[in-house]
């Protein structure tokens, strides 16, 4: 029978658990400093909820699960898995309103399902780690959100990320001021969010199909592309200037110069770079819009924006939100690359392996490693099978990564000892076995 995972999904030995679980920690951490509350829903929803959320393309990408028993055979599906984490929380919101305090500050560490074309660093299967704010129109929501997620990378070890900014009103404003009608609108940002995939040119092509006749495709992207040497400030005056023009109201460009004004002081202010071509894709989003890039992956780290209308249709009443949300297995995937990992995540080392010499000191190897599991963040393993080859130990104890290993034999019951070996220096010793765990405390403060 076949073996391998589902194109698309993986399985997680232990070392990928450990740095999953290694950059999970980071992330709950900061995103708990901020004050977001934890959340989780289920992996399926009603497919009515999910549905009409994400534009055409997303809806494609939906996992759908068929009616179960008798429904099967109907081809007929009612409900899918989660797309992403943030229409589950819409509707949890919606929901829940009641009981939620009026500004509601949650993130969320789940996967999600996309049947989406696997490549480097995308998944069917894939780990969200969202943070989201409900309830405030404050443009102070958009700089803790690029804040925290800038927070994060920063604990991780990134210093080369930036932080994209854009709008989804001022994309809409330019695509006007080229002359484009409002209906070619959508079509027109599904075709420039692809320019970090596709390149210029073929987005150029793609944009012909779009576009009418009184519009060309190449002068109206020029609209969009600033170069990456201009200031933030550079940028903000070439947006204003396209605007005297059209004596059209810059509102767009005053908030992202809010947003730049109210993270100065953060580690954001660093890493955020005003980017007039970032159109991102769901189409739920409706003001500011950030994604997070580095320059060795195709693709974004995350990203996210303001969606004010999403929640209004579950609820009926309009409720303001933003949400950014970090990828976690493409965090993974490039720290993992640049060896970016602790030694102690990395290497995954026990710090003691206990092993009997016979099976009539199996008790006193499991009391002996009771004893040293006493010591506060050690971590020992107990060998299962009698020791009668020492040289099988020792394989293991390397495998292990182990940095004692302690023994016990007939002598040693009789005796109430423990022979302890220090693989690194090959030394061993006995001692009292009621004294292993403040040896093992003092041997692991000194060498550590």
């Amino acid at each position: 029978m076949e073996t391998q995972p589902a194109r698309g999904m993986r399985d997680f030995l232990p070392e990928d658990v450990r740095r999953r679980e290694y950059v999970v920690g980071v992330i709950r951490d900061v995103y708990d400093r901020y004050g977001f509350e934890p959340l989780e829903t289920p992996a399926a929803e009603n497919i009515e909820t999910l549905l009409g959320k994400y534009g055409d393309e997303g809806n494609k990408l939906i996992f759908k699960i068929l009616k179960r028993g008798e429904h099967e055979a109907s081809g007929q599906a009612d409900l899918a898995l989660r797309y992403d984490l943030t229409v589950p929380l819409a509707r949890v919101v919606a929901e829940y309103q009641a009981k939620l305090p009026k500004f509601f500050k949650r993130y969320q560490i789940q996967p999600v399902w996309r049947a989406d074309r696997p490549a480097r660093g995308r998944f069917r299967e894939f780990y969200q780690c969202d943070i989201d704010a409900v309830g405030s129109t404050s443009l102070v929501v958009e700089a803790e959100l690029c804040a925290a997620a800038s927070d994060v990378l920063e604990g991780l070890g990134f210093s080369d990320f930036s932080i994209r900014l854009n709008h989804r009103r001022l994309l809409t404003q330019m695509l006007s001021l080229s002359g484009l009608p409002e209906d070619a609108h959508s079509a027109a940002l599904i075709v420039i969010d692809k320019l970090d995939k596709i390149g210029r040119e073929n987005v150029i092509a793609e944009l012909m199909g779009v576009t009418t006749a009184n519009v060309n495709a190449a002068t109206m992207l020029e609209m969009f592309l600033l170069e990456d040497a201009l200031s933030n400030e550079e940028k903000l005056q070439r947006l204003r200037r396209h605007f005297e023009r059209a004596l059209v109201e810059p509102d767009a460009v005053q908030d992202l110069a809010r947003i730049l004004e109210l993270t100065k002081h953060t580690s954001a202010g660093r890493h955020l770079r005003l980017d007039p071509s970032l159109a991102r894709g769901l189409s739920y989003y409706t003001g500011t819009i950030m994604e997070i890039s580095v320059p060795d992956l195709a693709g974004s780290l995350g990203g996210g924006g303001r969606y004010d209308n999403l929640i209004g249709t579950f609820l009926g009443t309009e409720i303001p939100a933003c949400g950014f949300s970090l990828g976690l297995e493409r965090i993974l995937v490039v720290m993992q690359e640049r060896s970016m990992f602790p030694p102690s995540v990395q290497n995954a080392a026990v710090d003691l392996v206990v092993a009997a010499l016979e099976e009539g000191a199996q008790a006193d190897a499991i009391a002996a490693a009771t004893a040293a599991r006493l010591v506060r963040g050690l971590r020992v393993d107990l060998y299962p099978d009698v020791a009668k080859k020492m040289d099988k130990v020792f394989r293991y104890v390397d495998q292990r990564n182990a940095r004692f290993l302690a023994i016990i034999g007939g002598d040693e019951v009789a005796q109430g000892t423990v022979s302890v070996r220090e693989v690194a220096t090959r030394k061993q010793e006995a001692i009292p076995r009621g004294q292993l765990a403040d040896y093992l405390s003092a041997r692991l403060t000194t060498t550590n």
